[in-house]
C-alpha cells in the first residue's frame, strides 16, 4: 500500500472511532434522559476519539490514571461544547446550574465522577476497536497508532 493509502486508512479508522463514539453516547443519553440532541453526537464522538488516544498512548498506565485523564478530557470537551451550544447559541441542550459544584451550568463535579466510571467500559471498547481497526494484536500497536499499513 502506498503512503497516501495508509494515511487515508488512518483517517477512515479515526472517523469510524469518532462515529462509533457519537452514536454510543447518543444511545446512552437517550437511555438516561429519554432524548438526545445532534450536538451530543459530535461531542460524544470527540470525547470517544480522545479516550481512544488515551487508551492507546497511555496503555501502560494504570486504569485509574487512564480513567482520570479520560474524565478530565470529557469534562473539558463538555465545557467547551456547552459554552458554544448553550451559552453562545442559546440552544439549551443541557443545564447543570441546579446541581452543586457546577461551572456556569455547563459542567459539574457529579458528572465528572460519572465520566470517570464510564471510562472503564469506554477504555475497554477503545481497546477492542483498536484491535479490530488496526489489523494486528494490540501489543504490536502501542505508540504506533499511525502505522496501519
Amino acid at each position: 500500500m502506498t503512503a497516501k493509502h495508509c494515511k487515508l486508512r488512518l483517517v477512515w479508522n479515526y472517523f469510524i472511532i469518532f462515529l462509533f463514539g457519537g452514536l454510543y453516547y447518543c444511545f446512552l443519553e437517550a437511555l438516561w434522559r429519554g432524548y438526545t440532541h445532534w450536538t451530543m453526537a459530535v461531542t460524544g464522538g470527540a470525547c470517544f476519539l480522545g479516550l481512544f488516544v488515551i487508551s492507546v498512548k497511555g496503555r501502560r498506565l494504570p486504569l485509574l490514571w487512564q480513567c482520570l485523564a479520560g474524565s478530565v478530557l470529557i469534562t473539558t470537551i463538555e465545557f467547551c461544547a456547552g459554552c458554544i451550544v448553550n451559552l453562545l447559541l442559546g440552544w439549551n441542550v443541557w443545564d447543570y446550574s441546579t446541581l452543586r459544584f457546577h461551572l456556569m451550568g455547563q459542567i459539574c463535579l457529579a458528572f465528572s465522577v460519572v465520566w470517570f466510571f464510564l471510562c472503564i467500559p469506554g477504555i475497554g471498547l477503545c481497546r477492542l476497536l483498536h484491535v479490530l481497526l488496526f489489523d494486528a494484536p494490540e501489543h504490536l500497536h502501542i505508540g504506533k497508532m499511525d502505522q496501519v499499513c
